[in-house]
């Protein structure tokens, strides 16, 4: 199978809030302020967890890529979001295709790296005499490697079935992205077969690992209300609170999105959705973490002072 349809347009307009020009000059401004925030704040995450030897444990290592991963993930929507709103708003077939592939190989790495942070907290909380026997070095880095291989099978297989779609001359999508679900609403002729295989796929990717993050949370629930040092309870609630607000601020937006026929998707809705798993969840990740994070905290003020006291 051909990974491009050959009969595709040369390029594709980008609506976005053309229906809406009061909206773009705000919208541009948010997103210029925001990028820069999320690069910075997760390029601070991944500094720390490398340079501070307390952070070199299992779940730092999963943070790191979440950072990482954020960092991509943002980078393949803003340049094109802001792009949209202060210049053209055409793309190229192949930034259009590329966009596609990467764009949804972060999305589907993250969904299932989610999970596995929630699995090391649960090993962590529920299991902690055994947890650097279950987390060693070897099964992290095989969990994330099969993250990485997953979103990337996710991508390249949902993608290549989408872009061999007809389009019937059309080259206009309304959003700000390239993104799967406009790419199949836009398209003419039988997509019933790529909804379903859309809808099939999602469910894997985002109910079940949804469903396993909730149970994990469920036993930690119940682990935790056992100890009997409320500094402990604490400490545990800190770590596992931080995780799970992330988890609500990904997959909420992301469930609305992807477990819908794209023919029943409203025409705001996408827009406002990519923006916000996009854009907003990688920025706020790192404050998140940060902010009730004792040991974040500590090693980014270790890493500012040795910085300035080094000048």
């Amino acid at each position: 199978m051909d990974l491009i349809n050959k009969s595709h347009p040369e390029e594709f307009f980008l609506l976005g809030f053309a229906d809406r020009p009061w909206l773009e000059l705000p919208l541009f401004i948010f997103l210029l302020i925001t990028y820069p925030m999320a690069m910075m704040g997760n390029i601070a995450i991944i500094l720390v967890s490398k340079l501070d030897p307390h952070l070199h444990s299992p779940m730092y290592f999963f943070l790191t890529n979440l950072s990482f991963l954020d960092m991509c993930y943002t980078t393949s929507t803003v340049p094109q979001m802001l792009f949209n709103l202060g210049t053209s708003k055409t793309i190229s077939y192949m930034g259009c295709a590329f966009q596609l592939y990467f764009f949804h190989m972060m999305g589907g790495a993250e969904c299932l790296l989610l999970a596995a942070m929630s699995f090391d907290r649960y090993v962590a909380i529920c299991k902690p005499l055994h947890y650097t026997l279950i987390m060693n070095r070897r099964i992290c880095v095989l969990l994330v490697v099969t993250v990485w291989l997953s979103g990337m099978i996710y991508a390249v297989s949902e993608a290549t079935l989408t872009l061999q779609l007809p389009l019937c001359g059309r080259n206009t999508l309304d959003h700000l992205l390239c993104e799967i679900p406009i790419f199949i609403k836009t398209a003419c002729g039988e997509k019933g077969a790529n909804e379903l295989t859309l809808s099939v796929v999602c469910f894997f990717l985002l109910a079940v690992p949804l469903c396993l993050i909730l149970v994990s949370y469920a036993c930690i629930g119940h682990a935790v209300f056992k100890i009997k040092s409320l500094g402990g309870r604490k400490k545990a609630f800190g770590t596992c609170s931080s995780h799970l607000i992330v988890v609500f601020l990904f997959y909420g937006p992301a469930i609305s999105m992807y477990l819908q026929p794209p023919s029943s998707i409203s025409r705001d809705q996408p827009k406002f959705m990519a923006l916000f798993y996009g854009v907003v969840t990688p920025t706020l990740n790192p404050f998140i973490y940060t902010l009730r994070n004792k040991d974040v905290k500590g090693a980014l003020g270790n890493l500012m002072r040795s910085i300035f006291t080094s000048k």
